[in-house]
């Protein structure tokens, strides 16, 4: 079980990069008061929380219903998680965040950012929830189910953690650090997506 948390912690916590949401949400909040920094940030992971349990318990019945075999979202989504993972190796991930954190800043009416774009996409992002849906689908009785859960509920409160600290924590960091870090969490993402492929394929031709 603790191999299991594990593998599903650094899954996920690769797919939402705190730290790389962490500067973004800094500067989508820029001039609020702390108070409503925190506010934003708390229900902006209650939200993505709450999309991200809802496919892990009902992806699969999603899949059954639209004739999609597991194997083949196997495939989907570990190819998904790959091009997540060249972003992050070559910044491309971070320019586009960047982008759109820009494009939501320039917009007068958008004040309160928790929904649109921290929920939804940066959040629970389709590579979110590609790979909470095949570590729920992996997982063996309620049991295992439970142990993933516990590890995607421990990266959201990491992720809250890091939004609320997002200013300090930035400015400790520094873009450099910031830089190596995500490389480093894109190289090891590639190799689990890697992995998700290699089983969809065996699952497909194999079994």
């Amino acid at each position: 079980m603790t191999a299991l948390f594990f593998s599903a912690f650094i899954t996920l916590f690769v797919v939402i990069d705190p730290p790389g949401c962490a500067p973004i949400y800094a500067g989508l909040t820029k001039g609020a008061a702390p108070a409503e920094r925190r506010s934003m940030a708390i229900r902006a992971v209650v939200i993505a929380g709450i999309i991200l349990i809802g496919f892990a318990l009902f992806g699969e019945d999603l899949l059954d219903a639209l004739h999609i075999e597991l194997d083949s979202f196997r495939i989907a989504g570990g190819i998904m998680l790959f091009l997540i993972a060249l972003e992050m190796v070559f910044e491309k991930r971070t320019q586009r965040r960047e982008d759109r954190a820009e494009k939501v800043a320039a917009t007068p009416e958008v004040e309160d950012v928790s929904v649109f774009p921290m929920a939804m996409p940066m959040l629970a992002g389709p590579g979110a929830i590609a790979a909470i849906m095949l570590l729920t689908n992996e997982a063996r009785g309620t049991e295992e189910t439970l142990v993933v859960l516990g590890a995607m509920l421990a990266v959201l409160a990491l992720t809250a953690a890091a939004l609320i600290a997002a200013g300090p924590l930035i400015r400790v960091l520094g873009d450099r650090v910031e830089a190596v870090i995500t490389r480093l969490l894109g190289v090891l993402l590639a190799a689990l997506a890697t992995q998700y492929v290699l089983d969809g394929l065996k699952g497909t031709f194999v079994g």
